[in-house]
């Protein structure tokens, strides 16, 4: 992990600078904001900043903002100054660190803040299949796909990658092309030169040159626009690319991987991926097979999860009843892995016994997982049956559903269908274009336009929406 200080190193800020370096950290210490800023945009990446109360760190973050370069922040200051923590907090900060600094509390604000990557956990042998070719083709250079549906684990497994490649000790840069306004994302991964364009208030190094000796992770690269393809190709063809606003290229020496939930072959045909594009990034496929498919790994991705939050929340660890396994073992998780973890999240919290009961395992709208996955057989009974009055029923039942529609304009409908199906996969945007069959450039101008007219749309778990 990489940590950029802001202010000076002597005394106790130097004494927690050194507490991260013992925890693995790659510590970089700047002495102002404007120092700090010039060292991000020259593409000195960090994954955090710890910056010292006495530096305005409002301004900072609003600076961050206005240049697109999204990190944490963490505020430090002398442990007894409970104002300058309130306005840190209130002015964007992350956390607060109270100095002189404390080593554990050190430790838990960098994997709470950073979020501790770690390699798979798995146990089937459909994801053990996965791994090995993972293995066999991590020190090679080729560019490699990973493919599989939203929540599958896919930057989890292109981290594991980077982390048995060559470049294992360089930097690892990921961008996701979903979450990046198509007319930023140029600027982002190839950067821009002072005057480019109207906010470009100095030169900018993009995520390509950050990446420079290390890996790049193109994550959702499906979500492109296809004009930026043809300039990606180049990029990944020639070793080298074009600042926005710049006048001659800069080599780039990178290995690339790139992600996507889409069926890219089925996206080539209807003239929205480049083929040319997606031959170079398919050299080699890395395909997760959904959660449902892998069923030895609901178990022990579970328990994980379970001692994660256990601890994370200050909770007693509880372990997973008979009964709680069985409803965990029987729910299809159409949200995979992302799904599973948040669900063993609430489940962590909601546990009153001495075990994580079916009762504790609830999804988002309180209803238990074992009877969202068998909707279909209650609805029609099986054909042959001879339940006139169960079919009469499920007429009944439809009718009724058509008739809460007539008298509601198309509009309407649509808006409801996508914000109760954003509303159940917590706000996460990916998983809920993947659900309703839309492009998330889709679903994010929906999303603005209905954020417009004043209606509440739900929140990702990280925080703020990107529209």
């Amino acid at each position: 992990m990489r940590l950029l200080i802001v202010g000076s190193l002597s005394g106790q800020l130097g004494t927690a600078s050194k507490m991260a370096m013992s925890r693995g950290a790659k510590v970089a210490q700047v002495d102002s904001i404007d120092a700090a800023l010039a060292a991000l945009r020259s593409g000195r990446g960090a994954d955090l900043l710890m910056v010292d109360v006495v530096h305005d760190i409002g301004t900072l973050i609003k600076a961050l903002e206005a240049e697109h370069i999204h990190l944490p922040v963490v505020a430090c200051g002398i442990g007894n100054d409970a104002r300058a923590a309130v306005q840190a907090i209130r002015a964007g900060a992350k956390e607060f660190i109270p100095l002189p600094p404390d080593a554990d509390l050190i430790a838990a604000v960098l994997q709470a803040v950073t979020e501790e990557h770690q390699g798979p956990i798995w146990r089937d042998p459909a994801m053990g299949d996965v791994i090995k070719l993972a293995d066999q083709v991590a020190p090679s250079e080729a560019s490699i796909l990973i493919t599989g549906e939203s929540g599958t684990g896919k930057e989890v497994l292109a981290r594991y990658v980077h982390s048995k490649s060559r470049r294992a000790n360089e930097i690892f840069v990921s961008v996701n092309c979903a979450a990046i306004p198509e007319n930023l994302l140029e600027s982002e991964l190839f950067g821009h030169e002072k005057g480019a364009f109207t906010g470009a208030v100095a030169r900018r190094v993009g995520k390509f040159e950050e990446a420079h000796g290390g890996t790049l992770l193109l994550d959702e690269i499906s979500e492109m626009d296809v004009r930026l393809q043809a300039k990606l190709l180049r990029a990944i063809q020639e070793r080298e690319i074009d600042r926005v606003g710049g006048s001659k290229p800069v080599k780039v020496d990178i290995r690339v991987i790139a992600t996507s939930n889409r069926d890219l072959q089925a996206e080539v045909a209807k003239g929205t991926f480049r083929e040319d594009l997606f031959f170079r990034l398919n050299v080699v496929n890395l395909k997760l097979p959904p959660l449902r498919k892998r069923p030895a790994d609901i178990m022990v991705l579970s328990e994980h999860f379970a001692h994660k939050y256990a601890e994370l929340n200050g909770v007693a660890e509880r372990p997973i009843s008979e009964e709680g396994r069985r409803a965990l073992l029987a729910y299809q998780w159409k949200g995979n892995v992302r799904e599973l973890e948040n669900t063993m999240h609430r489940a962590v919290l909601l546990a009153t016994g001495a075990e994580i009961g079916p009762d504790a395992i609830l999804l988002p709208d309180g209803t238990r997982p074992e009877t969202e996955s068998r909707p279909a057989a209650q609805a029609t009974p099986p054909l042959g049956s001879g339940s006139v009055a169960g079919a009469a029923s499920a007429v009944i039942s439809a009718a009724g559903s058509t008739r809460t529609l007539v008298g509601r304009t198309v509009a309407d409908v649509e808006r409801d269908l996508i914000i109760d199906t954003l509303s159940h996969c917590l706000g996460n945007r990916t998983h809920a274009a993947n659900i309703l069959g839309i492009s998330i450039r889709t679903l994010r101008n929906k999303l603005k336009q209905y954020g417009d007219e004043g209606m509440q749309i739900p929140m990702p778990a990280g925080g703020m929406p990107a529209y």
